[in-house]
């Protein structure tokens, strides 16, 4: 026994004294600061990341709801075993407007995110919020986007609403012919359906300096999912809508939470996609699938049905 407790003793002592730089590198620490130098439509972000001894980089996730929507450029943070301050200044902001932001931090080991944090932008004479309802809209359903002008002489004044679509590379046009704000400055403006994952915001054509948050809406497929039993196994099937070409997660309810069991790749496109998956189980549960795409639909899943195999 004391010839072991003193191997034992020596190996922790080797593993205290072993250089931090020779340690297996892990993923990257990611803490998010506070904002400074806030106006009325910049900021800047601040944080910290601790590489953990990989080559990490680092952006930061900043929008009006904590679904973001609009990234920082990505920049190297090194491979130190430190925690370092990292900053980006943002700007395009709208006045007078809450913000939600945080780090996200990423290497070879994996991803971090930092907490959420919030700031609220300076106020100025005229300020215009914009939201979508429902977010994400169904495919094929209408989607209302509605905001407020706010300010002095808010009431019967030009806006123009604009769109930028998946894949975002050919810029804001503008959708429709200028609306006219209400007496109070409200206003609203619905979409019949949206084909992809969209970006919107609202201006005021006579007043450039005036520009609402960029509100990103998704547009989620239709999922359904059938579940055949069989001798110790069970049969998904299924049909997405539109077509798409994705990854449908089979999912199992564990614990409280959904756990991926199983994936596979839908067949078909145009107006819909289907898919198929035998797999084998002992047990029954609750399951449901998971449509996700490479970004020109928001994340979509089925219904979940109870279901064992026989």
């Amino acid at each position: 026994m004391l010839r072991r407790a003193s191997w034992t003793l020596a190996a922790m002592t080797l593993w205290l004294l072993w250089p931090a730089g020779a340690q297996a590198a892990t993923k990257p620490a990611a803490t998010t600061g506070g904002a400074a130098n806030v106006a009325q439509t910049t900021a800047t972000l601040t944080g910290a990341v601790n590489p953990h001894g990989a080559a990490t980089t680092y952006f930061f996730q900043i929008g009006t709801t904590s679904v973001y929507g609009v990234n920082t450029a990505a920049t190297a943070a090194g491979s130190g075993t430190s925690a370092r301050h990292v900053a980006a200044a943002v700007g395009g902001l709208a006045p007078f407007t809450k913000y939600h932001y945080r780090l996200v931090a990423t290497n070879s080991k994996g991803l971090t995110k930092g907490h959420d944090r919030t700031f609220k932008t300076l106020r100025q004479p005229l300020g215009v919020s914009l939201a979508a309802s429902p977010n994400p809209v169904p495919f094929g359903r209408p989607v209302t986007l509605s905001g407020v002008l706010s300010g002095t002489h808010n009431g019967n004044r030009e806006i123009a609403i604009q769109i930028n679509s998946f894949p975002y590379t050919t810029g804001f046009v503008q959708v429709g012919n200028p609306l006219l704000t209400l007496g109070n400055g409200a206003f609203s403006f619905t979409l019949p359906a949206l084909g992809f994952n969209s970006q919107f915001r609202v201006l005021m054509p006579n007043q450039p300096g005036v520009t609402s948050p960029i509100v990103a809406v998704g547009v989620a497929p239709r999922v359904t999912m059938y579940v055949r039993r069989l001798r110790r196994a069970l049969r998904f099937t299924g049909t997405v809508r539109p077509g798409l070409i994705g990854v449908v997660f089979i999912q199992k309810r564990r614990h409280g939470a959904w756990a991926n069991i199983a994936r596979t790749a839908p067949r078909g496109g145009g107006r819909r996609s289907t898919y198929r998956r035998r797999m084998r189980q002992t047990r029954g549960g609750r399951y449901r699938v998971v449509v996700v795409t490479s970004g020109q639909y928001a994340p979509a899943a089925s219904r979940s049905v109870r279901a064992r195999p026989r």
